[in-house]
C-alpha cells in the first residue's frame, strides 16, 4: 500500500485556505448596509462628530466606481455583475495556484473577492449598490463609497505589492 495522499482541488496547502477572509469581508459589508438601510433614508446625511472629515450619506449607485455608467439605461447592472463573477473566478484560480504561505497575495485576493461579492449581492438584490461613506474636506467631497469598495481597494494594493515582490 502506498503512503501517497491524494489531494482534492481544495488543497490545504493552496491559497484557497484564505477564502474564509472573503466571507468575513462579505458579511461585514452586508451588515453595514443593513444598518444603513435600517437607520437612514436615501440621500440622507449624518455627520460623524468624532470624524469631522466624514459623513454617512446613503445613496443608491447604479454604476461602478465614481458612479461610472450610472446614467445608462440599466444594462450596466448585468455587465458589472458579470465582471464581478469573472473577477471572483479568476482570483479564486490565482489563489488555488498560490501557496498558503503567499500571505499578501492571498489576503489581497480574498479582500477583492469579498468586496466584489458584497457589491454583486447588492446589484442582484436591489439593482444598485448601497454606498454611504462620504469623506470630505470643507466643501470638497470625495466619491461616496462603501466597505466593499474599501476592501477591493486594499485588496488591489496588496495584490499589486505581492506581484512586485515576486518580480524583484
Amino acid at each position: 500500500m502506498s503512503n501517497v495522499k491524494l489531494h482534492s482541488k481544495f488543497d490545504q496547502r493552496s491559497g484557497l485556505r484564505w477564502l474564509w477572509l472573503a466571507i468575513i469581508i462579505f458579511m461585514i459589508d452586508y451588515l453595514s448596509k443593513v444598518f444603513i438601510i435600517g437607520t437612514m433614508t436615501v440621500n440622507g446625511s449624518t455627520p460623524i462628530t468624532v470624524l469631522p472629515f466624514m459623513n454617512l450619506y446613503y445613496v443608491h449607485n447604479t454604476g461602478a466606481a465614481f458612479s461610472f455608467l450610472s446614467t445608462e439605461g440599466g444594462w450596466q447592472r448585468w455587465l458589472l455583475a458579470l465582471i464581478a463573477v469573472v473577477a471572483c473566478g479568476f482570483l479564486s484560480y490565482k489563489m488555488r495556484q498560490a501557496s498558503i504561505t503567499q500571505t499578501a497575495h492571498n489576503i489581497g485576493c480574498a479582500f477583492i473577492i469579498g468586496g466584489a461579492l458584497g457589491n454583486l449581492f447588492d446589484r442582484i438584490q436591489y439593482g444598485f449598490v448601497i454606498d454611504f461613506l462620504d469623506f470630505h474636506y470643507k466643501n470638497h467631497h470625495f466619491a461616496i463609497f462603501n466597505l466593499a469598495d474599501v476592501a477591493i481597494f486594499c485588496g488591489v494594493i496588496l495584490y499589486l505589492l505581492s506581484s512586485l515582490k515576486k518580480t524583484s
